[in-house]
């Protein structure tokens, strides 16, 4: 089928990056058997790329957000999240002992409040791009006003990465603001095409993870091998013409297409549209489906029931036939 509903935005996860390595097998968990030196310095660089001391490589970004958010906060700390926070970072915080308090989403004065209200220290947890309604968090206002406030800032950058910032690096480096946040969470499984997560942060944060982040600690480590590819995806220059062309594409489908559903920011790969009800998603899901064209409806409890929707993934290898013949199909 043609892909519109894939996270490989960038096509990637077909590039081969061939690498001569030992070992295709990690042998242990990370503090036993499965670090070598050239992991050690993979991470090193992947920090250096990424502007910041420290990073440190889990095998999914799931499990880096569990590790992070379950091991960071302590008790009589506050973790405020936005509504639409990943379910990973839900599951993190629900193995914290910290309190846990939701904030609407995007919603800068309803967080300004509640931090008010808050105790010990306080960390505040957003996506850059959320992947089921393809906005942005206001990063900016948000680094503003957390540096005011003291509060520490978490930004999962799974699905920007890769796409935004300068040779993909994200929006936190876009903007400027790699000093304001706290801990960045990349990973390698979406437009780089490939598996595994990195934490980012500094030298103080990826030491403390490294001992006491259980999803971390208590699992078989990747391979060296997938740390030399993602080393090579974060570090060459192989996808710049992509972000080029998925632009152009994203270009092409907002400026032919218009539906009063579509909610999603102009130049977010993920394209976001509303049909109000399981029943209306599903016929529209089905006839686009029939039609040999792969997107996925998204329903509640996934979403808030009666914002049932498409989620469309607009890749770089997606030609302007399969993007005319995925808007015929949605008209």
């Amino acid at each position: 089928m043609i892909d519109f509903f894939s996270n490989d935005y960038l096509g990637l996860s077909k590039e081969d990056f061939s690498c001569e390595i030992s070992s295709y097998g990690a042998t242990g968990s990370r503090l036993i058997s499965g670090t070598t030196p050239r992991m050690l310095e993979i991470e090193s660089e992947i920090a250096q790329i990424f502007a910041v001391q420290s990073s440190l490589m889990f095998n999914s970004g799931y499990d880096a957000n569990l590790g992070l958010f379950s091991s960071i906060p302590q008790r009589g700390d506050t973790i405020l999240y936005d509504e639409f926070i990943h379910a990973s970072v839900r599951d993190g915080i629900r193995l914290s002992h910290a309190k846990t308090i939701s904030f609407r989403h995007n919603d800068i004065e309803d967080l300004s409040a509640k931090i008010e209200r808050s105790e010990g220290s306080i960390y505040v947890a957003v996506e850059s791009l959320y992947s089921m309604d393809g906005d942005c968090a206001p990063i900016k206002k948000l680094a503003v006003l957390c540096k005011s406030r003291n509060a520490y800032l978490i930004v999962d950058e799974a699905h920007a990465c890769g796409v935004f910032g300068e040779n993909g690096k994200g929006l936190v480096f876009e903007l400027g603001l790699t000093h304001l946040v706290f801990a960045r969470l990349v990973t390698f499984g979406k437009a780089y095409g490939s598996h595994g997560a990195c934490v980012l942060g500094s030298s103080d944060l990826i030491q403390y993870l490294y001992n006491f982040a259980r999803s971390f600690i208590y699992t078989t480590a990747l391979p060296e091998s997938v740390f030399e590819r993602n080393l090579k995806l974060a570090s060459s220059g192989v996808a710049s013409n992509r972000r080029m062309k998925l632009n152009s594409n994203l270009v092409y489908f907002r400026s032919n297409f218009y539906h009063s559903g579509l909610i999603s920011n102009e130049m977010s790969p993920i394209q976001i549209i509303e049909f109000g009800s399981i029943e209306a998603t599903k016929m529209v899901a089905e006839k686009i489906q029939a039609l040999n064209i792969a997107v996925k409806p998204i329903y509640s409890p996934t979403v808030t029931e009666g914002k049932e929707r498409l989620r469309i993934c607009i890749h770089s290898f997606n030609t302007k036939q399969e993007l005319d013949a995925l808007i015929r199909a949605l008209r």
